[in-house]
């Protein structure tokens, strides 16, 4: 019997997601911290920064070799350009136009992009089941939509600069997860791939903000100078490897319910922190979003089937996507 597909249920995978889910459902707030004094564009300069020279440390300290060919230092330019530049830059701005809770629900439709590209481009196969989830999901992530949106009483043109800002940061996000779901990318070094991108993507961070904002400003206040730490090392270096050891894992489809689900993790901070209030709509939204998750990925049972006198367990099948 060929060996079991995981999937996010599966302790390998469930635990590295909990953590990566737990922690980017916090970084909301403490970007919301990062605006202000310095320019959007420099604090997502600095946050990769300082998150490449972690991950450089930590490939040198496993003694895996930093140096890759062209060809590998060509995707992670890519990969760093569409996950740490645009993507960044886009949610960071959208957090001066919208509140930060809307932008995180509606990152909750990166779900969407992922399973589509996915599909597309690294051939990975839908099930009835998943699809089910993802539309039950999806219907509760616009309730809470539609309840963010009604607290935050903005005005029109900014709601509409702010969702543009941010849906283009969903599909630049997605791009990435697919690129890290290709053979290329599971080919090479989690660890050293990632360093690159960072680095390539701070790069291209700073020539954006120089030219955008001008020369480098830092705010020296521990608030802010905490948040970078916070956001380059926990939210960058530790948990950037382990999503995208996920999505190898189980494919983009299935490691995008993180985004699903950090909306509510968010909302949980802001109840402690920022006296946020649950309304009956928006704890309706993340019910049946959780509804969602459980129909879409949840393993369903083996079924056995007899052939002569031999009785075979076939595997079970993944929740929706696997990785090919």
């Amino acid at each position: 019997m060929s060996g079991m597909q995981p999937t996010l249920f599966t302790p390998r995978v469930l635990v590295p997601f909990a953590l990566v889910t737990l922690v980017w459902g916090s970084t909301w707030i403490v970007i919301k911290g990062q605006l202000g004094v310095v320019p959007p564009s420099w604090s997502v300069t600095y946050r990769f920064t300082v998150a490449a020279l972690v991950m450089f440390a930590f490939a040198a300290l496993r003694r895996e070799r930093i140096w890759i060919d062209s060809r590998a230092l060509a995707f992670a330019a890519l990969l760093g350009v569409a996950q740490f530049t645009f993507n960044f830059n886009f949610v960071y701005r959208a957090e001066q136009h919208i509140t930060s809770g809307l932008v995180a629900v509606l990152f909750a439709l990166l779900i969407v992009p992922n399973t589509l590209l996915g599909r597309a481009l690294l051939k990975t196969p839908l099930e009835g089941r998943f699809l089910l989830g993802a539309g039950i999901a999806i219907s509760g992530v616009a309730m809470m939509i539609i309840h963010e949106y009604q607290v935050a009483a903005l005005g029109a043109s900014a709601v509409i600069l702010g969702i543009v800002l941010t849906l283009s940061g969903v599909l630049s996000a997605s791009i990435a997860n697919v690129m890290q779901g290709t053979a290329f990318a599971r080919a090479q070094s989690m660890t050293v791939m990632i360093a690159w991108a960072m680095l390539f993507g701070a790069l291209a961070d700073g020539a954006f903000a120089w030219i955008t904002t001008g020369p480098p400003v830092l705010d020296m206040r521990f608030v802010y100078l905490g948040g970078i730490f916070y956001l380059g090392v926990i939210a960058s270096a530790v948990t950037f490897p382990l999503y995208f050891g996920i999505i190898r894992a189980v494919g983009p489809g299935q490691a995008a319910w993180s985004s699903v689900l950090i909306p509510i993790i968010a909302m949980g901070f802001s109840t402690l922190l920022e006296g946020y209030h649950w309304s009956l709509l928006s704890i309706a939204g993340g019910a049946v979003a959780l509804v969602g998750l459980v129909i879409a990925v949840a393993k369903r049972p083996a079924r056995p089937s007899v052939s002569g006198n031999m009785v075979s367990l076939p595997c079970e099948e993944d929740g929706g996507i696997s990785p090919r």
